[in-house]
């Protein structure tokens, strides 16, 4: 079925500026989305927002509007905030369902399509760097007309997907949370020997490719911003053509990789390489830890999750305009560990979690791919419901 167009407008409401007034409660600010969700920082600061922002509250969808989070996505839908109301930066967009008019969890995933998408970015005004979508070319934008009720049904398809993301994410923390508590019984109950990083692996950055090997498609590279927060993003990936891949082949990534972030905001920040089904290559600015002992990969995951180690990373990544650490002081910072017999049985105990969670990551990655196929056949007609 074609559907009729009209403007985004009839569809929602852009939350107003409003100026932040002293003592009002509101839950946290999103300083960042994840994953279609929203990570917040703990605390208001008053000082940032007197010049006003926008109101949001569950059900809103918040839209990044500057680049590049804009061109990378960062799009969520806002639930679960327990005094109803939160405030954020001008740096977003709310959108919010017209009642009787339209659905908020269809306005949410319709703001992830290139029919919203696509216009925004490409409304975007101001100096390089700082650009920013247009308000009143968002509000115009053509979407297609589709009634209440369709609009429900495409909503509890497409969620149908991200409910089961986030079941998967919740095992995957639970999990972890396991592998932590593993870790910490470990350091406090065993005679320990003092050393470092580099006793039980060697950090290797990745590959200095150049800005003319970089392509349109081809085999994609792990970049700085694709490491998390014990995760990596391989959706959002830069690619090489299969001659510099030949070029780069010992810095091919496999399943279990244990890489971390060394220059930017987020130095220090780890996570596992995924299992995939193509292969990927590693950029420089990012190290892979190449264990010498068996499971010091596993028993490092969890050091580093450790404020002492976040800590030592903060500490020598500071002194300079952008965070920067190398290698050798990355392999320098010190740490407590087992003996080697205990270490390898503390990684046997906690292998399994770990083989699991790559399994529930790589589940994620095929929902998300099966959601986004679906996603514009169904708002634009291609398939009926």
């Amino acid at each position: 079925m074609k559907w009729e167009k009209i403007a985004f407008s009839e569809l929602v409401e852009f939350s107003p500026r409003v100026t932040l007034e002293k003592g009002e409660l509101y839950d946290n600010i999103p300083m960042d989305v994840v994953d279609g969700g929203i990570k917040y920082v703990q605390e208001i600061n008053q000082r940032l927002y007197t010049g006003g922002g926008a109101k949001f509250g569950n059900g809103d969808t918040i839209f990044a509007r500057i680049t590049p989070c804009l061109e990378n996505g960062k799009i969520a839908k806002v639930k679960d905030l327990e005094k109803g109301v939160g405030f954020g930066s001008t740096e977003f967009f709310v959108f919010r369902a017209k009642e009787n008019i339209s659905d908020p969890d269809f306005i949410y995933y319709l703001s992830k399509t290139d029919i919203v998408r696509q216009p925004a970015i490409k409304s975007m005004v101001g100096a390089s760097g700082r650009q920013r979508a247009d308000k009143g070319v968002v509000e115009q934008i053509k979407v297609p007309d589709i009634p209440l009720p369709t609009q429900r049904r495409i909503a509890t398809i497409l969620s149908a997907y991200d409910d089961l993301i986030e079941n998967n994410l919740k095992r995957i923390t639970l999990l972890e949370e396991k592998a932590f508590a593993s870790y910490k019984l470990i350091v406090k109950s065993e005679k320990l020997i003092g050393g470092k990083v580099g006793d039980l692996a060697d950090v290797k950055s990745g590959y200095a490719f150049k800005s003319r090997d970089w392509t349109e498609e081809g085999l994609p590279v792990i970049k700085i911003k694709n490491i998390g927060n014990n995760d990596i993003d391989i959706t959002d990936c830069s690619f090489i053509p299969e001659n510099i891949a030949e070029a780069a082949n010992k810095f091919k990534l496999n399943s279990g990789d244990l890489l971390i972030a060394m220059t930017g905001a987020t130095v220090g920040k780890i996570g596992m390489m995924p299992r995939t089904e193509i292969s990927f290559y590693l950029n420089q600015r990012v190290g892979i830890f190449k264990p010498k002992v068996k499971n010091a990969e596993l028993f490092l995951f969890c050091f580093f999750n450790e404020p002492t180690a976040k800590n030592a990373v903060e500490s020598l990544a500071s002194g300079a305009a952008q965070p920067n650490i190398s290698s050798g002081q990355l392999e320098s910072i010190k740490l407590f560990y087992p003996r080697l017999e205990t270490l390898e049985e503390f990684g046997n105990s906690i292998k399994s979690d770990f083989e699991l969670i790559l399994n529930l990551k790589q589940q994620n990655t095929r929902l998300r791919e099966a959601r986004d196929i679906l996603l514009p056949k169904l708002m634009n007609g291609q398939i009926e419901v």
